[in-house]
């Protein structure tokens, strides 16, 4: 007898997981032409290919910008029924020397935030090695963070980002440190021109209460004056003078 329900029970499962995989299988179909449908409605996709396995797509084939390339994820996402998404697309647009690709993303980042009350408190570096960007350093919130990696996404030449900038941790404690430290540094009648360049200011970055100074000034004099400018904010735990003599 207990061999008997065993056997039925084993027959139960095999047919519900060829039910199953059955099942799956007309998902796959469906999610197949969906998918179809939305690369070849999309100009910039034209080079785009796809499959369907258990409900996961594979992306391949080129884009021009890796923007186009994560737009592509985004579209397949959005799916009915797709589980996951595999993107092997390659970016094939045109070819920029590191050197200058990496001018161009730094001048675009510089100028960015300009004219936003975080733009003194942000710091980013940029490093790129055969057509791959990494962006790093600090933010005040999501908007500078996801701001940067949308202009380097967009920009021709980059063929893939690893995006490393951290976004500061909120902090009334902190935030009082940042203004107060923007006071005494640019108030100085000697560091008070930097004020006037939006674009290359003294950057004030401020975590959990220790305080670094990034950016280029034009004398060691003035990178001296700054530091002694944030160690005499009250509150600071430590000031790390990172500025350099351009």
């Amino acid at each position: 007898m207990k061999k008997h329900l065993l056997a039925v029970t084993l027959a139960l499962l095999v047919l519900l997981r060829m039910s199953a995989m059955a099942a799956i299988g007309r998902y796959d179909q469906q999610i197949q032409q969906t998918v179809s449908q939305k690369i070849q409605g999309a100009k910039q996709l034209q080079g785009v290919s796809s499959s369907v396995e258990d409900r996961i797509v594979t992306l391949t084939g080129t884009v021009g910008l890796y923007q186009d390339k994560l737009d592509a994820a985004k579209k397949v996402k959005k799916v009915a029924k797709v589980t996951g998404v595999r993107n092997d697309i390659a970016v094939a647009g045109e070819t920029v020397p590191d050197g200058q690709l990496q001018q161009k993303l730094a001048k675009k980042l510089a100028y960015d935030r300009v004219g936003y009350f975080d733009n003194a408190f942000n710091y980013l570096a940029l490093g790129v090695k055969d057509g791959v960007v990494t962006i790093n350093g600090d933010t005040l919130n999501d908007v500078a963070k996801d701001s940067a990696f949308a202009i380097v996404a967009h920009t021709p030449g980059v063929k893939d980002v690893v995006n490393d900038v951290t976004v500061l941790p909120v902090s009334i404690f902190d935030d009082s440190i940042r203004v107060r430290t923007a006071r005494a540094i640019y108030r100085d009648s000697v560091l008070g021109r930097y004020a006037s360049d939006p674009v290359h200011p003294i950057r004030i970055v401020v975590d959990n209460g220790h305080v670094t100074l990034y950016g280029a000034v034009q004398s060691a004099m003035d990178k001296n004056i700054a530091g002694i400018r944030a160690s005499s904010v009250p509150g600071a735990f430590s000031v790390e003078n990172k500025l350099v003599v351009d």
